[in-house]
């Protein structure tokens, strides 16, 4: 457990620093860049599944459950389609003045795993957790009443992520073997933005390069982390990541107003009710051992 929590909390790290790098890129275009992340993840990972011997019987074991049922091919490539879009996005939004909308979609994920947890994996809800969905609920109708609603951006993280995480445990796909076959199955795609892709100036390599290496490494420690942890605690360690992503939106210029409070206050509030009840959890359990 401490390893996964460890994991998610350095890959929210990374998630930000990409996220504020991509905004930062001028004169090229998202998908070019999202075709570099695709082809540098898997340049990246791959090798560790050709040469370090616990990796590749991680890979084999995993082939030869789908050489046996070929079925699981659809989980597959669902859950490929899934990540692909959640990368694409994750490289738009920066970049075309929805960082904000993207922050508050990875502010309710959490919230939206603990609701999926429950209903999908019969995982029981805590008392705070109940009072944190509750907070949740009031901020998602303030911005839906008073606030012009939900921008799609938020609603393709906090509805899209937890059917992407669904898929995988169902199919028992929740390894890193299994997210580098996704990123396989995403490079022709890749390489196709990035033949058809505007050129940028050569002052863009370096921030490019830097997001493919830093997006396999965060991917790598994320999905690392969902495999360690209960869908319920992953989603309570997630509450980092939105909260990084808010500070990147507005350090890229985007504005909060004083009508956002009522939005995210209760959210944010949510969150810290979510952390309190996960370390309060935790610490039971090791008294408990």
């Amino acid at each position: 457990m401490n390893r996964g929590v460890l994991a998610s909390l350095a890959a929210s790290g990374l998630f930000a620093a990409i996220f504020l790098i991509s905004g930062s890129l001028k004169d090229i275009g998202h998908t070019e860049v999202y075709g570099w992340r695709i082809v540098l993840t898997l340049l990246i990972v791959a090798p560790f599944y050709a040469l370090v011997p616990g990796r590749r019987v991680q890979m084999v074991a995993l082939l030869g459950r789908i050489k046996a049922r070929p079925g699981l091919l659809v989980y597959g490539a669902v859950a490929s389609s899934l990540v692909g879009v959640q990368l694409w996005l994750f490289m738009y939004a920066p970049m075309n003045g929805f960082a904000l909308a993207t922050s508050l979609g990875y502010f309710l994920l959490p919230l939206v795993m603990v609701v999926v947890g429950r209903a999908a994996f019969a995982e029981r809800l805590s008392r705070g957790q109940k009072i944190a969905v509750a907070l949740a609920v009031l901020g998602v109708g303030h911005q839906v009443v008073f606030a012009g609603g939900l921008a799609w951006p938020t609603l393709l993280i906090c509805l899209g992520y937890p059917v992407y995480f669904a898929a995988r445990r169902a199919a028992r796909f929740e390894s890193n073997a299994a997210f580098t076959l996704e990123i396989l199955f995403l490079t022709p795609l890749a390489v196709y933005f990035i033949l058809t892709g505007v050129r940028g100036p050569e002052a863009a390599v370096v921030p490019v390069l830097s997001i493919g290496v830093l997006g396999a490494l965060a991917m790598f420690l994320y999905l690392g982390a969902a495999s360690m942890l209960s869908l319920s605690l992953f989603g309570l360690l997630s509450y980092v990541e939105p909260v990084l992503l808010l500070v990147a939106a507005v350090a890229m210029g985007e504005q909060l107003f004083v009508r956002d409070a009522f939005t995210y206050a209760p959210i944010v509030l949510a969150l810290v009710i979510l952390a309190a009840d996960g370390f309060r959890s935790a610490r039971s359990m090791r008294r408990g051992t």
